[in-house]
């Protein structure tokens, strides 16, 4: 897929869509902006789908399927498939590093450039556009149970079997050369075995912790 298969001429020599295309990096008339209102506008266009489409969800069930919908990740992934960067504005030091395809930059190219199509088009082309752009993943959802995380998992498997809630414990947290290290202990009620992760963020060892105990507990459930 390429944007010229999905997106008109008239609307690729918009004013909106060079600038889309701008990052702060090659001047003042850049894609900050653009990018502001497009992330509303992708936030509303997904969730309206999922509203539609998926009526017997709960709102955390849809908010879940959001989120994995418009995370950095996957906005990046369809700016590359459509190849994106190639048509991207960027100063001289970001080309050399690489930031037409920085996971960052093409994410923030793809929001401003869905905003340029509503501005250029109307709300209805803008949301045509974003449908087009989603149309594969939107046919390949992912299940609930895939999208949630290892801290929502282990707190069902517990709960499913009468016990507390884990408790996560900030044992050590490290600042050294401008990184920082967080070391993390996740306790679950009558279990004696040690899950002590250490990760970059307190977030992320969190995680990593629940993962470790849920993959412990339930191969004792077994």
């Amino acid at each position: 897929m390429h944007l010229s298969d999905i997106l008109e001429e008239s609307l690729r020599s918009s004013e909106y869509f060079s600038r889309a295309l701008t990052h702060r990096s090659a001047g003042a008339n850049n894609n900050e902006r653009l990018e502001y209102l497009g992330d509303a506008l992708l936030g509303f266009f997904i969730a309206e789908w999922l509203f539609r489409c998926y009526t017997h969800y709960s709102e955390g069930d849809l908010t879940r399927l959001r989120a994995h919908l418009v995370r950095q990740d996957t906005l990046a992934g369809i700016a590359r498939e459509v190849d994106l960067g190639a048509h991207m504005s960027l100063g001289a030091g970001e080309l050399k590093t690489g930031g037409d395809q920085r996971v960052s930059i093409l994410a923030d190219a793809l929001e401003a450039l869905i905003a340029a199509v509503y501005l250029a088009g109307g709300l209805d082309r803008a949301r045509k556009f974003v449908m087009d752009l989603y149309s594969t993943r939107l046919d390949n959802l992912p299940s609930l149970d895939q999208l949630k995380d290892a801290k929502t998992k282990l707190q069902e498997f517990l709960q499913a079997r009468g016990l507390e809630l884990p408790r996560y414990v900030l044992q050590k947290q490290i600042r050294k050369s401008g990184d920082e290290h967080f070391t993390v202990e996740c306790v679950i009620q009558g279990c004696s075995e040690q899950f002590i992760v250490t990760g970059k963020s307190r977030r992320c060892a969190e995680q990593d912790a629940a993962e470790l105990a849920l993959t412990y507990v339930s191969a004792q459930d077994t």
